[in-house]
């Protein structure tokens, strides 16, 4: 099979795996341009671009779950923030650490149980924080932080799943969006990446497809720490190519 049809292949299931959840993406894509061959700030770039897609559509689907009372706090700071993080030019080996990091906060992700409900208060000061230690990364990473978001809303006890994944999607959007602001600012964006027309509609199709399958229907149980374990390879990926 053509490489370029089987990348296509792989960004769509990500995305279909990402928006059922409410997410855009990027780390799946990350991991997939990786055991491509991509290069770092191509990486980047192509990961913010598809993410934009991804998580408007899952943005669109999950909006009927969602709170503002949740979404602000950590949007307020991160959105700035994501701006300043995509301002930075990583080295080579401090994006590969950086994304095997992001990688593998995703794989826990998808390693939480979905059952539970929200059941205590949001604490203002700890969102505020996070959000703007979750907004640099991204901007510096090339994802839109709902990795990070979704496992802390949960885990916190301050959303169920899809109230999560209905705040995590804009919040993702919103980052994405500032971090190619953030990147055009500094000069290393650009034109729209080489391959974004066939790579987005592979990643819009199967983001259509996962944002009406987490909002309205149940979903395998296999799928989640399937791909959980393949982006744990891909992060190992990432530790070999920091170290070489």
């Amino acid at each position: 099979m053509n490489p370029e049809i089987l990348l296509a292949c792989a960004f769509a299931v990500a995305a279909m795996l990402y928006a059922s959840v409410g997410h855009g993406g990027a780390s799946g894509y990350l991991a997939a341009m990786a055991l491509a061959g991509f290069a770092p700030p191509e990486m980047r770039w192509m990961a913010l671009w598809m993410n934009i897609l991804v998580s408007g559509l899952a943005t669109l689907m999950f909006l009927r779950y969602f709170r503002w009372g949740l979404f602000w706090p950590f949007s307020l700071v991160a959105i700035p923030c994501a701006w300043i993080g995509g301002m930075v030019e990583v080295t080579p080996g401090a994006f590969y650490w950086l994304v095997g990091f992001a990688l593998l906060a995703a794989a826990i992700r998808l390693f939480l149980p979905e059952d539970g409900n929200a059941s205590k208060p949001l604490c203002l000061p700890v969102a505020v924080v996070s959000g703007a230690i979750i907004g640099i990364v991204s901007g510096l990473v090339g994802v839109g932080g709902g990795i990070f978001l979704t496992p802390l809303l949960m885990l916190a006890k301050w959303a169920n799943p899809r109230q999560a994944a209905a705040v995590s999607a804009p919040f993702i959007l919103l980052n994405s969006l500032a971090g190619i602001g953030g990147m055009h600012t500094s000069g290393s964006g650009g034109a729209l990446p080489d391959g974004l027309l066939l790579y987005g509609t592979a990643a819009v199709l199967g983001g259509l497809f996962g944002g009406w399958w987490g909002s309205l229907q149940a979903r395998p149980a296999w799928l989640r720490p399937t791909l959980a374990v393949v982006l744990v390879v891909a992060a190992f990926k990432f530790g070999d190519l920091a170290l070489s």
